[in-house]
């Protein structure tokens, strides 16, 4: 698999483009480039690999479900669970940007998703809305809920 291809695919969140590219992404979404897309990654190990977690938050990090962490280095990533359907889609890369399937500040167009996909990942369950993961900005000592 390429991972410099934009998937559309069910993540374990909601409907989402993935690619190792996160400037394809901005530019599909329509978003300025300085603002940072989040990443997916299949396992702890793969995030120890691209982020230092702070000593104090290791355990929670660890043991949080769809939460997406941003690290004092400024880079976010979500861990994601073993037995959600997107895992085996995941794993396949280790790590890949991760974006909702629509244009920034709007909601959910199908048409806009399917024609902005190079690769569409649709399983049995099809494509869906749920709500976004819990968003966790850690610092070296205290940590703050954005969403």
């Amino acid at each position: 698999m390429n991972s410099d291809l934009i998937y559309l695919v069910q993540t374990d969140t909601t409907v989402g483009f993935s690619s190792s590219s996160d400037e394809k992404l901005s530019l599909l979404k329509q978003r300025p480039l300085t603002k940072k897309i989040l990443n997916t990654v299949d396992s702890f190990s793969t995030l120890n690999k691209n982020t230092r977690i702070p000593k104090e938050f290791r355990k929670k990090v660890r043991n949080s479900k769809k939460t997406t962490f941003i690290y004092p280095n400024g880079m976010s990533f979500r861990i994601v669970d073993k037995s959600s359907d997107f895992y085996s889609f995941i794993s396949k890369f280790g790590v890949l940007y991760s974006t909702s399937a629509n244009k920034t500040g709007k909601n959910f167009d199908r048409e806009f998703a399917i024609s902005g996909a190079e690769v569409i990942v649709e399983d049995k369950r099809g494509f869906y809305e749920t709500t976004a993961s819990t968003i966790i900005k850690l610092g070296k000592k205290s940590f703050k809920k954005l969403r």
